[in-house]
């Protein structure tokens, strides 16, 4: 539920609007307006009825918010969710950013030599998998908190914050200690006692979307999230199971407007994952850009063949800065730097 009020309430009036349903065991959210104040309800509201709530003659208006997310809505949070990390902005008006690097981490050396090519290719951030959630339980599986300090070196020598991705609670953590933002993967979107979990978290938190979920489901594991207190949440559109056999994935940019009109936060586009093909992944990087998204999760490595994991799905680093640098000229021609 939604109420504004008229413009010049006064705070002892709004104090008591606050106090009047908080008794009531319900959470508000405030949000002042140069000539108005907004009120968001998030708990059970069906015992309040609309005409005692306009009663008040402070009140302005009653909407009923029928989504069941609250937090993650665009009606109590018109402006977009603008989320800073060591100085690179994601969402909002913000230049589109690129999350590039090896699916997997493939020790130090590797790192470092991937952290630059990808920074020199336009990336603003390094992304490298330390714990790989793997369809076999024979593939590899990661190089762990040893991968996770490779990307640490690497961001001490180019300055890239890091993106990488968690799968179990006893590793919070050190995550909150070292990575930049906190990445949950398609496998774990419904994983609800990790949302939890990471809504107590500091970072950022980097949501991708399960892989036969809804745009509603996505969201309000989104929720999840920011119910526990952590609000910098970025969704990610990875592509979705279908019938379909030529491509790793199907991916639904239809999600990018649809998540900019149902809520405030950015919303960034994985071709790589998608398509599972390199050959595929510039163009719907280029798609993604054209259609709105804040920012691209690439992978690149210098020698796909011998990947450690999904080399099929990497560009190599010459191709990846000759993407970005057509994403950027798409990006120009609506109106968004990168």
């Amino acid at each position: 539920m939604i109420i504004s009020t008229k413009k010049g309430t006064p705070q002892v009036e709004i104090d008591r609007i606050i106090d009047n349903f908080e008794r009531q065991g319900l959470s508000v959210t405030l949000i002042r307006g140069t000539d108005y104040n907004v009120f968001g309800l998030v708990g059970d509201t069906t015992k309040i009825a609309e005409k005692d709530v306009l009663a008040n003659p402070w009140v302005e208006n009653v909407t009923r918010v029928s989504a069941p997310y609250k937090r993650a809505n665009r009606l109590f949070h018109p402006k977009d969710t603008v989320i800073d990390v060591r100085g690179v902005k994601i969402g909002g008006d913000a230049p589109v950013v690129v999350m590039a690097g090896p699916c997997s981490i493939e020790g130090e050396a590797h790192t470092l030599k991937m952290a630059e090519l990808v920074k020199a290719g336009g990336a603003n951030f390094l992304r490298g998998g330390a714990y790989k959630p793997r369809t076999s339980p024979y593939s590899f599986q990661g190089l762990g908190t040893e991968g996770i300090l490779d990307m640490v070196k690497a961001r001490e020598l180019t300055g890239l914050p890091i993106v990488s991705e968690l799968m179990d609670e006893t590793h919070i953590d050190e995550f909150e200690e070292y990575v930049d933002v906190v990445q949950i993967g398609a496998r774990n979107m419904q994983n609800f006692q990790l949302l939890k979990a990471v809504g107590k978290m500091t970072k950022p938190i980097l949501l991708k979307r399960g892989f036969a979920n809804t745009i509603e489901e996505w969201i309000m594991s989104a929720e999840y999230i920011m119910a526990g207190g952590n609000e910098q949440v970025i969704l990610c559109e990875r592509g979705i199971r279908s019938f379909e056999k030529y491509t790793r994935n199907t991916l639904d940019l239809s999600a990018i407007p649809v998540i900019k009109d149902k809520t405030h936060l950015p919303i960034i586009v994985d071709p790589s994952h998608a398509t599972g093909d390199y050959k595929y992944v510039e163009s719907m990087a280029i798609a993604a850009v054209a259609a709105g998204a804040d920012g691209l999760e690439i992978e690149v490595h210098d020698n796909p063949p011998c990947a450690w994991s999904d080399g099929a799905q990497c560009l190599k680093p010459d191709k990846f800065r000759d993407t970005i640098a057509k994403c950027r000229k798409v990006a120009a021609a609506i109106g968004r730097a990168m």
